[in-house]
């Protein structure tokens, strides 16, 4: 089992959960972050420090969101477990249901 990132952090990224995690498995794409589930402990300290709610155990994600389990597990396949988020920075790309996304904010 493993934390998910949904819709809510796409175009925000606040990366407070960044901080918080102490095992360094959220990696930033273009758009959203995403938590390998590999190497995410299952702690949730991420959870409760995200300002917008978008992370969600991964039986919890809201059912409108089902589909960023896949995008946050799929996100590393061309990855593989890198072992540590802070090597790698940004990773220039996105999950194709995130990058598909209309650009999110104040208006949607």
């Amino acid at each position: 089992m493993t934390y998910v990132i949904a819709q809510p952090c796409v175009d925000v990224k606040d990366k407070a959960c960044i901080e918080e995690c102490p095992v360094d498995c959220i990696y930033e794409g273009q758009r959203a972050l995403y938590i390998h589930p590999d190497e995410c402990v299952d702690c949730g300290a991420c959870e409760p420090v995200c300002p917008v709610e978008a992370i969600f155990y991964e039986d919890d994600v809201p059912k409108e969101w089902q589909d960023y389990y896949k995008a946050n597990v799929e996100f590393f396949d061309d990855l593989g477990s890198p072992g540590g988020a802070s090597k790698l920075g940004l990773i220039e790309k996105d999950h194709a249901v995130i990058a598909a996304l209309p650009p999110q904010g104040e208006d949607d």
